[in-house]
């Protein structure tokens, strides 16, 4: 498959409409638990650093990153749509972000999953993560699981 890469913002239509996607999904695998997840998953907080993947100029799957701290970036809203997923998306939409956030000079990355993703789990791991223990919000929360890549 020839597939195109797009660096966009947030106010992109694309992006929006894979994140309402995500976050739909994501609502019902948190069940009680989304309001605490969703305020960490705002776009409002990713402006600038969002990658789209699609064929046809139909957008396919998303990723975005935000600093963390001047080293390390944190990798937010990856998304594929499930009609596209097992062809590697999820790890090309990763690639593409690590090498925008090198780019921009940073030497890590970390991000957050749920357990109860083991095909996203499984991705991280594939793609050189490694779990570590939780930060900041995550510290204590049951469930979830955070990583961290030296890029």
């Amino acid at each position: 498959m020839n597939y195109t890469y797009r660096r966009v913002d947030s106010s992109d239509p694309d992006f929006q409409s894979l994140v309402r996607l995500l976050d739909a999904e994501l609502a019902v695998y948190n069940g009680q638990k989304d309001e605490f997840y969703s305020q960490f998953n705002t776009i409002q907080y990713i402006k600038n650093a969002i990658l789209l993947v699609g064929e046809n100029e139909l957008a396919l799957a998303c990723g975005a990153f935000k600093k963390y701290n001047d080293y390390t970036v944190e990798i937010k809203r990856m998304f594929v749509k499930p009609e596209y997923r097992r062809h590697g998306l999820g790890a090309k939409v990763l690639s593409q972000l690590e090498r925008w956030a090198k780019e921009l000079g940073f030497g890590n990355a970390i991000l957050e999953t749920g357990d109860f993703l083991p095909g996203t789990v499984a991705l991280y791991r594939k793609c050189g993560y490694e779990i570590i223990p939780n930060y900041d919000q995550y510290i204590g929360v049951v469930g979830s699981v955070c990583f961290k890549k030296t890029l």
